[in-house]
């Protein structure tokens, strides 16, 4: 193995969970971040000599947001999917619950908006990183959080959707 690849390799095993997670949370389908993360690394690792000299998390970061939204464009899943409303709180509720509905609340925003959240709430990106990772202004990030987060209050509540998101970050 090559100096290269070894880095390459030491790399994807030391980054390849919080990349998958990020994969996950931007597609809401776990064999299809599967795909996407896949396709991010193969690519990463065609450009490894040039990438790996910059920070090669960003680049493979936003390799999969414009994996997942090109792939949302593709298959027309554009279309807003119900979303449930959370259960109950006299009921008891496990994280796995929230869990699943915030997923499911995640499903229903644009890929774009999904991005945006996924990258400034999970991952804890600033509005200037999580801009240069999908390569717009951090006004349109700050215009995409405010309309992404608008739906999911919609959908949740204020309170409700800052334990949901608490939880489901833990």
């Amino acid at each position: 193995m090559s100096g290269a690849e070894h880095d390459f390799a030491a790399f994807v095993a030391a980054r390849g969970t919080s990349l998958l997670r990020v994969a996950y949370l931007a597609c809401g389908d776990a064999t299809e971040a599967e795909d996407v993360l896949q396709t991010a690394l193969e690519r990463t690792y065609r450009n490894w000599d040039r990438v790996r000299r910059d920070s090669p998390e960003p680049y493979v970061r936003r390799a999969i947001i414009n994996l997942s939204i090109s792939r949302a464009r593709r298959r027309a899943i554009l279309s807003i999917i119900p979303v449930h409303s959370p259960p109950e709180r006299a009921a008891r509720v496990t994280d796995a619950d929230l869990r699943h509905v915030l997923m499911e609340a995640l499903r229903a925003l644009p890929p774009r908006q999904r991005a945006v959240i996924v990258l400034r709430y999970w991952e804890d990106l600033s509005e200037q990183q999580t801009a240069e990772v999908l390569g717009c202004s951090a006004g349109t990030v700050k215009s995409q959080a405010s309309k992404a987060m608008a739906k999911l209050r919609a959908a949740f509540g204020d309170e409700e959707l800052e334990g949901v998101i608490r939880n489901a970050h833990a």
